[in-house]
């Protein structure tokens, strides 16, 4: 009786082809892996933390000039700092700010450079993750060329948002409790629960719009549209989960000494690592639907080399040999006659 048990499907191939979500869900894992999607998160979490000093650097340079402009809000913080922060330590924090206050310029300047360099590293790192996740073939373009698309996709993405947390800020507690008074619907029952509904709602759609953004226009190649915005969908529900677990984890590692000190680092790190991987895996998602697969670009095969085979045999079989030897004697007698006949 043969043997079958190479032939026969395994238990995940068989599970594969009965369940077709499962599949897709293979080959998103394969994809993502063939891709090195964990170097390219890697790769975002660095820019997206490098990125964090020039940031920090513009805001005290805004914080400058609001309080150079407002002597009254520069008294009230150092009278602050001075009851609530006695002694020499006080006195320094109200030195840093008097020195944040009069090297204003200087820090805005070299933070809005840094945070040029590193917003464009960043935009660099994530088009290209995301041209990866897709397979796209890329076409080379100019140095220049290239980063003024990322200064363009990065302003874009910044606009975007802009939009999405408007969105957000709308259907938060404080701005949807605002419209509630304004419609002058405070007395309808149930009112909380449908509001708290409600601002869910917006909030996924403004991430979902931001994701589909990001998935559908910051790669470097024309994508699907459509598989683009069900990984968008997915994206903002598992991001929207995210938030909540990610609430829960900061305000368990900070609780101790060690967790107020390196709490929010290791948080920032783990949260910016963790949502660049989800991302990135449902942008592969998207690009092993079965639509972004028949768009896909399916390389050419490589040229074909034709070469000659000379194969020579090591020895020689008895009755090659032997016509050999008939051959060579048919020769020499042709040749012996030729030449009997030339000497007549």
């Amino acid at each position: 009786m043969a043997d079958t048990t190479d032939t026969e499907p395994s238990f995940l191939d068989r599970q594969r082809a009965a369940r077709p979500w499962l599949d897709h869900l293979v080959r998103a894992g394969g994809r993502y892996q063939a891709q090195k999607g964990d170097y390219y998160a890697a790769g975002i979490t660095y820019f997206s933390v490098l990125a964090l000093i020039p940031i920090i650097m513009v805001a005290f340079a805004v914080a400058g000039f609001v309080l150079a402009g407002r002597p009254d809000y520069l008294e009230s913080i150092q009278e602050q700092i001075t009851n609530n922060i006695p002694g020499s330590l006080g006195d320094t924090i109200t030195d840093l700010i008097q020195s944040a206050i009069d090297s204003r310029a200087s820090v805005g300047v070299i933070g809005l450079l840094g945070a040029a360099y590193a917003g464009l590293g960043w935009m660099a790192n994530v088009r290209d993750a995301l041209t990866a996740m897709w397979e796209s073939k890329r076409q080379p373009k100019g140095f220049v060329r290239t980063k003024l698309g990322d200064a363009a996709a990065l302003v874009g993405l910044g606009l975007a948002l802009v939009v999405s947390l408007g969105m957000s800020a709308v259907s938060s507690g404080p701005g949807a409790r605002q419209v509630v008074e304004w419609l002058n619907l405070g007395n309808i029952t149930g009112i909380g629960f449908g509001l708290r509904v409600v601002s869910t709602l917006l909030s996924v759609a403004a991430t979902w719009a931001l994701f589909l953004w990001v998935i559908a226009r910051l790669p470097r190649e024309p994508v699907a549209l459509r598989s683009a915005v069900r990984a968008a969908v997915i994206a903002a529900v598992v991001f929207e989960v995210f938030k909540q677990v990610g609430a829960i984890y900061l305000s368990s590692v900070s609780s101790g000494p060690a967790g107020v000190a390196f709490g929010p680092i290791i948080g920032l790190l783990v949260f910016v690592f963790t949502a660049s991987r989800m991302l990135l895996f449902c942008t592969a998602w998207a690009a092993t639907t079965t639509e972004s697969m028949a768009l896909a670009f399916v390389p050419p095969p490589d040229p074909a080399i034709i070469s000659p085979r000379v194969v020579v045999s090591g020895r020689a079989s008895p009755s090659r040999a032997t016509a050999l030897v008939v051959t060579g004697a048919a020769a020499a007698l042709g040749l012996s006659g030729v030449l009997r006949r030339r000497s007549r």
